[in-house]
């Protein structure tokens, strides 16, 4: 249940960096067709241009995968996972490396991997887990307000 009110936090997260990402991505297709740099060809509008761009598709992923990538690198713990007491680490306790946060990212299928655990109930790794060789722990209060004071 932690792992679902953790990813239920990072949802509402997320939700508000795509809307930050969106509005500048907007606001720069804007100056562009302003500026003559873009037209917009058969698309009806600038919304319907961008929805029907993959690079703007793309943009919006990576800010997704930035998110988490950098959360769980820098410090093991997105926003949701901090207020959840968990953390995600290497087995030895050190953090994940950029690679290992990718494929954990990749992997997750949305959070969805999360189901493994309730499908396996003796190994406690979710499927990106299994698959990024990390794991995530549950952290003492103590624990989680060391870390907390770290950054």
């Amino acid at each position: 249940m932690r792992r679902l009110g953790a990813w239920l936090y990072d949802l509402l997260v997320v939700a508000a960096l795509l809307m930050v990402a969106g509005f500048i991505g907007f606001g720069l297709t804007q100056l562009a067709l302003v500026m003559g740099w873009l037209s917009l060809g058969q698309h009806e509008d600038t919304a319907a241009l961008l929805g029907a761009s993959r690079l703007y598709s793309l943009y919006l992923l990576s800010v997704v995968l930035g998110f988490y990538c950098w959360f769980w690198h820098s410090s093991g713990q997105t926003i949701g996972m901090r207020a959840w007491r968990l953390r995600v680490q290497n087995t030895d306790g050190s953090l994940l490396t950029l690679t290992q946060a990718l494929i954990r990212a990749a992997s997750a299928l949305l959070g969805l991997g999360n189901f493994w655990v309730w499908l396996n109930p003796g190994s406690r790794l979710a499927l990106q887990d299994k698959i990024a060789d990390c794991e995530v722990v549950v952290l003492t209060k103590e624990q989680n307000r060391q870390l907390l004071s770290r950054d």
